[in-house]
């Protein structure tokens, strides 16, 4: 496959249908699910000194959900998602870097 074809079927790949579910629909209720997507791809060719040609391509997608719309009696209402590997992460960073950045302890020598 040649770069070309390969970074155009990369970026078919992240459509808005990747970032809005199909809507699901139940009982008067309606629920659009969204998420994050993001994508990268890069790719070249070039020759040798001694003539050879040769090219190469790679491409990446991560996506992870954000939250769904929400629609009920006519009002429409977003619902984040809540992320508890990000919180547990966040809360761990900021404790380790309250610890390492506090003032280190000195030994008081009226206390031995």
């Amino acid at each position: 496959m040649k770069v070309t074809e390969l970074l155009g079927t990369a970026s078919d790949a992240i459509t808005v249908k990747r970032v809005f579910a199909d809507p699901y629909e139940k009982d008067g209720l309606t629920v659009i699910a969204a998420a994050a997507v993001t994508g990268a791809g890069g790719g070249g060719s070039g020759t040798d000194p001694r003539g050879q040609e040769g090219e190469g391509a790679g491409f990446g997608a991560n996506a992870r959900p954000v939250g769904a719309y929400i629609i009920k009696d006519g009002q429409l209402n977003w619902r984040p998602a809540i992320d508890a590997n990000r919180i547990i992460t966040m809360v761990g960073l900021i404790a380790i870097a309250y610890l390492l950045r506090r003032p280190a302890r000195t030994p008081d020598p009226l206390r031995a």
